[in-house]
């Protein structure tokens, strides 16, 4: 670009002050092109645990905005963070997230070209320092093995991939065209993509934008997520006619199979060899990529409750569809405001 300019990065927040710790770190390390500021707006989403501490603490190391206001969730949050933002550009980024140094470096080698996307996303990675949970949650999350590439990918695609709002950069100009983000708890970030392409904005899923991503501590934890993506996605592809794909349905059919094996299994036990033989794959891949057996063995069992739990997540609101044929009656914690 050949003029300054400002971003703003845009973090929703609940119970979580010591990852804001960290990615602010992270913000104050990263290196910043010559023409470019930032500010942090920081918003609390109705926490127990508040963060007005941590970011006092960085206030005389960045230009740093602290919101408090009630629970609505991330979406809602960040479109209030934008409303009060003075950036050309929103950074849009979890807490639990991290940059890299070179981040700033690479946004700004991407919108200075005369055809500059209105939006950008890019993967998320697990840094060296994430635990093995941590890090067997990322490999699942973004495995080829486990999602068939819809998720990190190798290549950078203009107008076809859906952005995630862990790692969103929005321009001021997409925010006027298409406004923010809707009131949706699940889903909020593809609901939004379909809305800038709607408005004939240009998007862009950049491989080299990307963030470290702890996702959640525990296998638990990251259950009850992917269970709510599952839950998710039948309704997004209401939502949007002509969207599903096939692969949304493979960890349905892994349960299937699962079931199956359950059943037959003790008559034929050659039915577990398959699961054997993809379990084994799983290890071997991440304990390669990670170099560590243990986060190897862990992300096996990292796929099994992903699968397991989006594949159950897409049964129960694909059945409550069929009851309900109401989107809201079929998961309304996704709709609650």
């Amino acid at each position: 670009m050949n003029k300054d300019y400002k971003i703003s990065i845009i973090v929703p927040i609940y119970n979580r002050p010591d990852e804001l710790d960290d990615l602010l770190h992270s913000i104050d390390m990263a290196r910043i092109p010559e023409g470019m500021s930032y500010e942090v707006v920081v918003i609390e989403d109705g926490s127990a645990i508040k963060s007005d501490a941590v970011c006092r603490r960085w206030e005389e190391k960045m230009d740093i905005k602290y919101f408090a206001k009630e629970n609505t969730g991330p979406g809602a949050s960040r479109n209030y963070g934008m409303e009060r933002a003075n950036g050309d550009y929103f950074v849009i980024v979890d807490s639990d997230c991290l940059l890299p140094e070179g981040y700033f470096m690479t946004l700004n080698d991407i919108i200075s070209t005369p055809d500059a996307p209105d939006a950008i996303s890019g993967p998320d990675r697990a840094h060296h320092s994430f635990t093995d949970v941590q890090k067997a949650v990322n490999y699942a999350m973004t495995s080829f093995f486990t999602t068939g590439g819809l998720r990190g990918g190798k290549n950078n695609v203009c107008g076809t991939r859906q952005l995630r709002s862990y790692n969103m950069v929005i321009s001021r100009h997409a925010y006027d065209m298409s406004g923010g983000f809707s009131r949706q708890r699940v889903g909020e970030d593809i609901e939004y993509t379909h809305r800038l392409w709607a408005n004939d904005l240009t998007t862009q899923w950049n491989e080299s934008l990307y963030v470290y991503h702890k996702r959640r501590d525990t296998l638990s934890d990251f259950y009850r997520q992917v269970y709510d993506f599952g839950r998710a996605r039948p309704i997004l592809n209401r939502m949007f006619p002509g969207t599903a794909k096939l692969t949304y349905m493979f960890p349905s059919l892994f349960v299937g199979f699962v079931a199956l094996s359950i059943l037959t299994g003790a008559f034929a036990p050659i039915w577990f060899a398959p699961l054997w033989l993809y379990m084994l794959i799983i290890f071997i891949s991440s304990s390669y990529i990670n170099k560590d057996l243990t986060v190897g063995l862990t992300s096996v069992a990292a796929a099994l409750i992903m699968l397991t739990g989006y594949g159950l997540g897409f049964i129960v609101t694909s059945c409550r569809l069929i009851y309900y044929n109401d989107v809201v009656k079929a998961f309304p914690y996704m709709f609650k405001h």
